[in-house]
């Protein structure tokens, strides 16, 4: 009886409750490579483990499609999309046209607001330590700041089209980072930060732009680099 006068709009609710949950937790698994690349994703083993309903994994599988962190096979259901050299090379080109566009257009566009936010992103990101050891809470939080620092540069472009485009290409290189182990050790990430803020705040563009590249692509190397040791072992 109380199920029968249970409110629609309370079901629908719990059902994209249960979707969200799904979704952020398939999402997450996935970033940090507790799903292997290639690995299938079976609907009724995630949704007993994460104990939400099938149709939730469905829909949350669906939405990391959208965002090419899963593919769908045919006839074989879902899998971690593959990660190569040769689409961590296409990724970084595209990503490195992407932010020329959107830093060209923020600088433009930014006022002291954005200055502002630039600053206290920056300020924040060197308020923690690069990525390194097994402190999980203190990765975690880099790699927060470290988005949130990459984000606040391209917030005045105008677009919210074009800061997803970027937002998207940032994540995707992300799961590509966790391939470089510590081979960054050496590796003066702070003061590339540093000479981004100062080109972005002097509105150099070129050299913004310049330093930008480099700096995606220094990441690029290290992980290809990385990559390629592992396979010769």
């Amino acid at each position: 009886m109380i199920d029968a006068l249970r409110s629609p709009t309370a079901d629908t609710s719990a059902a994209r409750s249960q979707t969200s949950l799904a979704y952020q937790r398939l999402r997450a698994d996935i970033m940090f490579g507790r799903h292997a690349p290639g690995a299938r994703l079976k609907i009724n083993d995630l949704a007993q483990r994460m104990e939400v309903s099938p149709g939730a994994i469905r829909e949350g599988l669906s939405r990391l499609v959208a965002e090419q962190l899963v593919v769908s096979q045919d006839q074989k259901g879902f899998a971690v999309a593959p990660l190569s050299i040769q689409d961590l090379e296409d990724l970084t080109d595209l990503r490195c046209e992407v932010e020329a566009i959107a830093l060209r257009r923020a600088l433009a566009n930014g006022d002291d607001a954005w200055e502002a936010a630039v600053l206290a992103a920056a300020h924040r990101l060197s308020r923690v330590p690069p990525r390194v050891g097994r402190d999980l809470d203190a990765t975690m939080a880099w790699i927060a700041r470290h988005a949130e620092f990459h984000a606040a540069l391209v917030s005045a472009c105008g677009s919210r089209r074009l800061r997803d485009l970027h937002a998207q290409l940032y994540e995707q290189s992300e799961r590509y980072r966790g391939l470089s182990a510590h081979a960054d050790h050496d590796r003066d990430v702070g003061g590339e930060h540093q000479a981004i803020v100062d080109a972005a705040l002097a509105r150099d563009a070129d050299r913004l732009v310049d330093l930008m590249v480099r700096h995606i692509r220094a990441t690029t190397a290290l992980i290809i680099g990385s990559a390629r040791l592992a396979a010769a072992e």
